[in-house]
């Protein structure tokens, strides 16, 4: 019997790589950068279409906001995400709302169900920030029943998503070998992902607003609770954190809508249906 070759040691260490993740998205408290992604999840589930004897997983769920949504049509629906605290914050939602809707710690490339478990897998930037996008994308592909539907709420690697990001990834660099998470919102990276597993695979572009009290409130946001920009203001000088602040500010003023002192910030992302081969 031959031996399995040994990884190779310029690959990436995903298992690592994922535990940073999860202590990444631990930081401060994404619900409450999450509150601005409550229209994607609206048409991200209104494109969709689930209907209520369809069973629904939202995959890196967070709060729990695209779960919510869907188990508001009486769908049979469980959020999966990292991070416990989130988990928390998605079940006590679902409980005000009187919502029944699971929720499971765990990760995206190693997905705690059988076979053809769902009819319907649902992702509001979520699933792109897994470090293996290939498991990831395979796991899903496992999971969703053929005929089945996989929807994704992407960041684009243009406008306010793709600006935003890469400043990130100057102060965070990725690790190499692995690809941005940005690779989700092009045609070339979803064909690569997800095409090999599916019949269909149809993208549209669309705008969403997010609302802060003002640009430099939009900042305080984001450095407060937003775990990449956390993490990496720790690993910077107060120099450094001040420009990573400053070129927060110019990417929240490039994009936002509005001069009366308000900031409301005009992003884009890619809407995703495939259809499970």
């Amino acid at each position: 019997m031959s031996t399995p070759p040994s990884p190779s040691p310029d690959s990436p260490d995903f298992q690592a790589l994922t535990r940073r993740q999860k202590d990444t998205w631990s930081a401060g408290d994404f619900h409450e950068i999450s509150r601005q992604n409550m229209n994607m999840a609206e048409e991200l589930v209104r494109a969709a279409d689930p209907r209520p004897s369809h069973r629904v997983l939202d995959l890196a769920c967070g709060s729990g906001t695209a779960a919510l949504v869907a188990a508001r049509r009486y769908c049979p629906t469980v959020g999966l995400d990292l991070v416990p605290s989130l988990l928390d914050r998605a079940w006590a939602r679902a409980q005000a709302a009187g919502l029944d809707v699971e929720f499971r710690e765990g990760d995206a490339q190693e997905l705690p169900f059988e076979d053809d478990a769902f009819d319907m897998i649902l992702s509001v930037y979520g699933v792109q920030f897994a470090p293996d996008q290939e498991k990831a994308a395979a796991e899903m592909l496992r999971v969703c029943r053929p005929g089945g539907t996989i929807a994704l709420a992407t960041p684009l690697p243009h406008g306010w998503s793709g600006d935003f990001f890469r400043l990130h990834g100057r102060y965070m660099p990725p690790a190499p070998g692995t690809h941005p998470p940005l690779r989700w919102g092009t045609d070339e990276g979803l064909e690569a992902l997800l095409g090999p597993g599916t019949t269909s695979l149809e993208s549209e572009d669309r705008p969403t607003l997010m609302y802060y009290r003002s640009v430099d409130h939009a900042v305080e946001v984001f450095s407060t609770y937003f775990g990449p920009t956390i993490l990496a203001s720790h690993e910077l000088d107060a120099e450094d954190r001040r420009t990573l602040a400053q070129e927060l500010r110019q990417i929240f003023q490039r994009y936002n809508q509005v001069e009366d002192g308000n900031a409301v910030v005009l992003n884009r992302y890619r809407l995703t249906l495939a259809r499970v081969a």
